[in-house]
């Protein structure tokens, strides 16, 4: 069920949707990063002054190593702060791709309820807040125990994931409430669909579709399980 869910949503990444999405997120993290490395700048001078006395001599150029120092400070954190903050970003769009999805596989569906901006703005905050807590975290147990960082990292993104596109596919169609109950019910298989979409995590640029993927994923995922629940 997970393997076909994903195959189905690789076979659709082609989706003019899918790629604006893709779009969407990527250059408003770019944007993002960039904005936060100038107010860094910014805020460094005018905290630091132009010159400065030191065994009576003025040094002139502290505010322009500060600078560069800051620069490639931000180059590096960017590094790993992309994933995590293009993942939490365009999670504001998916609500697209999961109706992408449902529009070529499962066109005889009823409309879906949209999710309001206000709300998605908010679990966006909250998604970024707990995937860069969750992440530095993994990253402190991996320098630990060092021969299990893969799996460390693998397991906290895909039960992140796993959790954050699920609940979004679900959602859509039986309100918040019943999402995170269906959640809880089969949080084993929602658990290792998220790990298979945390693995390429490590891989660069094709990182960057696990959002899209993940969102497409699970929005099979959750209409296979509705489908096995007995009616009446």
């Amino acid at each position: 069920m997970i393997l076909s869910s994903f195959l189905a949503a690789v076979g659709q990444i082609g989706d003019m949707r899918f790629r604006k999405v893709l779009v969407l997120g990527v250059g408003l993290t770019i944007a993002l990063l960039i904005g936060a490395t100038a107010g860094f700048l910014w805020l460094l001078d005018a905290i630091i002054p132009e010159g400065v006395t030191l065994f009576g001599r003025e040094i002139t150029a502290l505010d322009d190593f500060a600078s560069w120092a800051a620069i490639g400070l931000m180059m590096v954190l960017s590094v790993f702060l992309m994933v995590p903050v293009a993942s939490a970003i365009t999670s504001m769009f998916l609500d697209d791709v999961a109706q992408a999805v449902e529009d070529k596989h499962y066109p005889d569906l009823p409309p879906a309820a949209p999710v309001p901006f206000g709300d998605a703005l908010r679990d966006t905050v909250n998604f970024l807040g707990v995937l860069i807590l969750a992440n530095i975290v993994a990253l402190i147990l991996g320098l630990i125990f060092l021969p299990a960082w893969p799996f460390i990292f693998w397991g906290v993104n895909g039960f992140l994931l796993g959790r954050e596109y699920f609940t979004l596919a679900a959602m859509r169609r039986v309100g918040r409430a019943e999402a995170k109950r269906l959640r809880r019910r089969h949080m084993a298989t929602i658990w290792l669909a998220g790990v298979l979409m945390a693995v390429p995590l490590s891989v660069p640029l094709v990182n960057l579709l696990i959002p899209i993927l993940g969102a497409a994923t699970f929005t099979h995922l959750f209409h296979e399980l509705q489908s096995r629940v007995p009616s009446g």
